[in-house]
């Protein structure tokens, strides 16, 4: 089926959406497996990282393009973590229908004139756009963790720059290899009720089960997840070359990775479906609600 955008998806549910990276093709693959296992839409992401990891943005887009059009479910391909505007613009210009502008670094003024550029540009293109504010943990100097995302600040960035989507810092990190997080839910509802968009957690690796499900309910739409999927992957990996380490060919222990990394992923998905969020406060603001006025 056609692409959709995160705004398709959270149109027709109350629940949060899932967002899972890959950087291989197999993981890709294994996004899509797993939602179709779960028969749940999910948002197929590709970073600026692994972009990097590949050398080029198109041909990684090629082929998660052509399997995501091929999936039995609703697939958004979404660009995480951008920070050259120039690679937005390519993605946009490949077909993603959904990219995150990563200005967290720069300067308040200068993070709002881009991200409302890019937001800007997006909008013609029926593109959804998602933005960060309050320096998610993990990735040392600007995204110190400890850093969270103040309210009044939020709702003023969003009406500043007309994003569709705010990735706010309220207890996670990136790269977090162990559940052991603590979210902040109070300021998960605080920023709810302040913010009239959809909300994103970052770093959502390093939070468990209840944890997760808590924090969807208390007002997260949209969950990513990179570093716990590599984990699986990994550990699949691993046991196969452990159990043979004559094994050559890549497809012997890709392939229980890739199957490993599924089960997880229709697993997860599952969990966020199941957290239907509590109905108080401001709503997120979604296009064709009236009124519909961000940062209000």
């Amino acid at each position: 089926m056609p692409l959709v955008t995160p705004h398709d998806m959270l149109r027709t549910t109350t629940a949060a959406v899932g967002a899972f990276n890959g950087a291989l093709i197999e993981q890709l693959e294994a996004v899509l497996t797993g939602a179709e296992q779960a028969r749940l839409p999910v948002i197929l992401q590709i970073s600026e990282n692994a972009v990097a990891h590949h050398g080029a943005l198109a041909p990684l887009t090629a082929a998660a393009r052509s399997a995501a059009t091929a999936a039995a479910v609703p697939v958004a391909l979404h660009l995480d973590h951008a920070t050259r505007p120039d690679l937005v613009e390519e993605a946009v210009a490949l077909g993603f229908t959904s990219v995150m502008y990563d200005g967290a670094h720069l300067p308040w003024e200068e993070n709002v004139a881009r991200t409302r550029s890019i937001a800007d540009l997006c909008r013609s293109r029926g593109v959804f756009v998602e933005a960060e504010l309050g320096e998610i943990g993990g990735k040392n100097g600007a995204h110190a963790p400890g850093v969270r995302t103040d309210p009044d600040e939020a709702a003023r960035f969003v009406a500043d720059t007309g994003v569709d989507a705010l990735a706010v810092a309220v207890g996670t990190s990136h790269h977090m290899t162990e559940r052991t997080a603590r979210i902040d839910l109070d300021l998960v509802r605080a920023l709810r009720a302040a913010v009239r968009v959809p909300l994103v957690l970052h770093g959502s690796s390093g939070a468990d089960d209840a944890t997760l499900a808590a924090a969807a309910a208390a007002g997260i739409r949209k969950v990513n997840i990179s570093t716990h999927l590599n984990t699986v992957f990994t550990a699949a990996v691993r046991a196969v070359l452990d159990a043979d380490p004559a094994v050559v060919d890549p497809r012997r222990y890709v392939g229980p990775g890739r199957e490993a990394m599924a089960v997880e992923v229709a697993r997860l998905l599952r969990l966020f479906a199941a957290a239907e969020p509590a109905m108080s406060g401001s709503q997120p603001c979604m296009p064709g609600s009236q009124p519909c006025m961000s940062g209000t």
